[in-house]
């Protein structure tokens, strides 16, 4: 073993959500850390997960939604002696914050803020109530429905069809249930020149779905916006921003991030820090603005922009850890690798079916 990987005890990080966008490259440097051996272990509710290919151990589990899925998870930590448990779902995140202290009894070290503040940066409704009124946190224009009723009054409301609107599920993940209301696109069009998965939809369209369901999903109806797109990266300790770096968000597809690169924004630094003081969250949170409206916040780990030298889960790390004091998080400001840029590509490992865990 290399002699700078003794100079720091080795850790044991169990991450969840190991087939997520972001898990790949985090699992590969966190494994790649100079200073000590970093040991990643992945958990994921599919087997066929990408952490079962790069991390240093791999256990299938449930889902979180599953009533099983803490005591998975407690039992993963025990086999594997995991001294920090890395959060990369916003959908579990909840659940593990609101038995933390289970896991810290088993004196593991779990990076996920209290749950008080979760149920606040996880639910968009939550969110804009929240800063509706502020000053200095701009959002978009927003109406909550519960009925198909509403939500066509909202729509004509808010200016539609002469603007073009967007909804999404208070709380979900990812793109999923987020759609572009328009009357610029023609179905013919949608079909013969958009992908399958296009976004956009007509109100007339969204009328006949719902139209003869009993249920109606609660939803927000937003302003499109336009502009820059920015996505910041935070390291706090209860509501405390001590790292903050931004970077443009060029293409994403699926609404995962693929070209962007680090920038500097002094205006939204501002803006995080008001966030900050009414949610307390900590480790690390991404933060996403368009044209400087705060559009979401992800209470977790997300897309990052890495060197070997430069990887942000594992400043956390260190600072859960109790490595890394506040002073040691905020030095790190000056050093950010302003100059580079990141790329997303698709890629693929190849195995033996026969040779895949079983756990």
């Amino acid at each position: 073993m290399d002699d700078l990987m003794t100079i720091l005890k080795p850790i044991n990080v169990l991450l969840t959500a190991a087939g997520c966008p972001g898990a790949s490259t985090c699992i590969r440097y966190l494994k790649s850390i100079a200073e000590r051996q970093v040991r990643v272990i992945g958990v994921d509710a599919e087997k066929e997960s990408i952490g079962q290919f790069l991390a240093d151990g791999f256990y299938q589990i449930p889902s979180a939604e599953d009533n099983a899925y803490i005591d998975s998870l407690l039992t993963v930590c025990d086999q594997e002696n995991i001294d920090c448990l890395v959060v990369s779902s916003s959908f579990e995140i909840e659940v593990i914050a609101k038995a933390k202290t289970l896991f810290e009894e088993q004196g593991i070290k779990v990076l996920a803020s209290e749950p008080a503040a979760l149920a606040i940066a996880n639910n968009k409704q939550a969110i804009y109530e929240a800063f509706q009124d502020s000053a200095i946190v701009k959002i978009p224009e927003f109406r909550v429905v519960s009925s198909l009723e509403m939500f066509i009054e909202a729509c004509q409301a808010m200016g539609y069809p002469n603007r073009e609107l967007c909804f999404k599920p208070p709380q979900s993940k990812g793109s999923r249930g987020f759609r572009i209301l328009t009357e610029t696109i023609s179905r013919r069009e949608l079909l013969l020149n958009y992908k399958p998965e296009s976004k956009y939809i007509s109100l007339q369209e969204f009328t006949e779905i719902f139209n003869k369901e009993e249920e109606f999903p609660t939803l927000v109806i937003m302003e499109v916006l336009e502009g820059e797109e920015i996505d910041s990266m935070v390291i706090a300790d209860a509501g405390e921003p001590l790292l903050i770096t931004h970077k443009t968000r060029e293409k994403a597809r699926g609404g995962v991030i693929t070209n962007g690169g680090h920038c500097e924004r002094p205006e939204l630094d501002k803006v995080i820090r008001e966030i900050l003081q009414h949610v307390k969250l900590s480790y690390n949170v991404g933060f996403q603005f368009i044209d400087g409206y705060l559009l979401e916040i992800n209470p977790r780990l997300s897309s990052f922009i890495y060197t070997r030298d430069w990887v942000e889960p594992y400043f956390a790390i260190k600072l859960a850890l109790g490595e890394f004091n506040h002073a040691d998080i905020k030095k790190l400001q000056q050093h950010v690798p302003l100059e580079l840029r990141m790329l997303r590509y698709f890629d693929q490992v190849f195995y033996d079916k026969n040779q895949i865990t079983e756990n």
